[in-house]
């Protein structure tokens, strides 16, 4: 399962950073990716929690080179 472990962080991190963008610059990568409208207006406090979920996710991508990134059972 570590395959599916580490499948669901990088998506964790995609989606945070996609966040980022939008509480930076108002700009929705996935959107543009996929289609859609890319540009969100969005209010101070909701952009100030985008970039602090989007900050979390660049952090979160130190959990990749940890050592004990990810639990495995001990059978």
């Amino acid at each position: 399962m570590e395959w599916l472990s580490r499948i669901a962080l990088a998506l964790v991190i995609v989606g945070a950073i996609n966040w980022l963008l939008v509480g930076l610059f108002e700009w929705d990568l996935v959107a543009a990716i996929f289609g859609g409208e890319t540009l969100r207006a969005s209010s101070g406090l909701s952009r100030l929690i985008y970039s602090l979920v989007g900050l979390a996710g660049l952090y979160a991508i130190t959990f990749f080179f940890r050592e004990n990134a990810v639990v495995k059972n001990e059978k």
